[in-house]
């Protein structure tokens, strides 16, 4: 059995490139690493959609946009998932980022572990 843990990140972050704010939000949802922003979070001024696809078993199909700040671009920086698997429904409407992106900000408060949010059945502390 594969766990899949999908978490809500209180804080204010940000997505950076090349001395832009791309995206800025209170909230983001976090999942294998990516911080997900909410659409409406992103500057659509910089974002144009690309043809790039790629699929994930248990996100689905993801669609890619190419990233235009400060003169410079970059091709596939973002992706989101337009009907994410029902696993993945939390990141419906949120954009993530790679490629030189840079991720600002910090959770609020001290983040538990994952083992102290599980329960004991799974492995947990709880």
């Amino acid at each position: 059995m594969t766990l899949v843990v999908i978490e809500v990140e209180p804080a204010m972050m940000r997505a950076v490139w090349n001395g832009v704010v791309l995206a800025e939000a209170l909230q983001t949802v976090r999942v294998e690493g990516n911080h997900y922003f909410p659409s409406e979070s992103v500057h659509q001024e910089y974002f144009v959609e690309s043809p790039a696809k790629t699929v994930c078993p248990w996100k689905g199909l993801a669609r890619y946009y190419t990233v235009t700040a400060g003169g410079e671009v970059n091709p596939d920086a973002a992706w989101y998932y337009p009907k994410p698997g029902p696993l993945a429904r939390r990141i419906k409407d949120h954009v993530a980022f790679w490629n030189g992106v840079r991720i600002e900000g910090e959770p609020e408060g001290e983040r538990p572990r994952l083992l102290d949010r599980l329960p004991a059945w799974l492995g947990g502390t709880r």
